[in-house]
């Protein structure tokens, strides 16, 4: 019967949540057969599930160093700096205008999920860089794309000195996904890199958490972030 449960529990959840279910059932067994309660174990036969492969697990530090090696646009190691040195949002990050920043605090002004107004901080690396990015401009979007806003962008979503329009999160994701293919298969032909994933924006900003932490960093600081530390990698919610 409990090992018919568990394969209903499976066939609804998913395989992380029904081993960590199981484990549980598990150490509450032990403990009342300790306690004379209960002779067997009825979970015996009941196997854990195949969780699939961790996609946001960080990258390691040479993976970051080598990630600012790479030649590409300003707006992007400047984003990608960004990402990492403040952990935000980057849907809250890209809503980030000219004149939302404080750089001599290093500090940004955004809207968080249900309209609140917070505060992201970046370090030395991000600070070195925002200056070239913005030049002279005073307003409009901070992140643009590379043409002209097209006709019926809304205002806020447009530079009035450049014409060009706010850098949107899906291509914000897509450059970072396409620039980061080698890196994430080292050992891939560069004639098979297109068939093959890179980074994504998220697991850049996991990372940047996860090493804060490792580091004995208040990591709950950062914005957006519930960590839970168990016996597992850091989970983001």
């Amino acid at each position: 019967m409990l090992a018919e449960l568990a394969a209903a529990r499976a066939d609804e959840m998913d395989a992380d949540t029904v081993n960590r279910e199981l484990s549980v059932a598990r150490k509450a067994i032990g403990w009342w057969q300790s306690q004379g309660w209960i002779d067997g174990d009825p979970t015996i036969g009941i196997e854990r599930r195949p969780a699939p492969p961790d996609r946001i697990k960080a990258l390691a530090e040479n993976q970051i160093a080598a990630l600012w090696r790479l030649d590409v646009a300003l707006w992007e190691k400047t984003q990608w700096k960004m990402l990492y040195e403040s952990a935000a949002r980057a849907d809250e990050m890209l809503c980030l205008n000219v004149a939302d920043l404080y750089p001599q605090d290093k500090r940004g002004k955004i809207t968080a999920k249900g309209g609140a107004t917070e505060w992201i901080h970046w370090q030395s690396g991000t600070a070195q860089l925002l200056p070239r990015l913005i030049a002279r401009r005073t307003r409009g979007p901070l992140f643009l794309t590379d043409r002209k806003a097209p006709a019926g962008t809304p205002t806020l979503d447009v530079c009035p000195e450049t014409g060009r329009a706010r850098l949107s999160c899906r291509r914000a994701e897509e450059v970072f996904e396409e620039n980061t293919r080698l890196l994430a298969n080292p050992l891939a032909s560069p004639d098979d890199i297109k068939d093959l994933d890179g980074w994504t924006l998220h697991r850049l900003r996991h990372s940047a958490l996860t090493h804060d932490a490792e580091d004995g960093g208040p990591f709950g600081a950062y914005l957006g972030h519930t960590p839970m530390v168990e016996d597992q990698d850091l989970t983001l919610i």
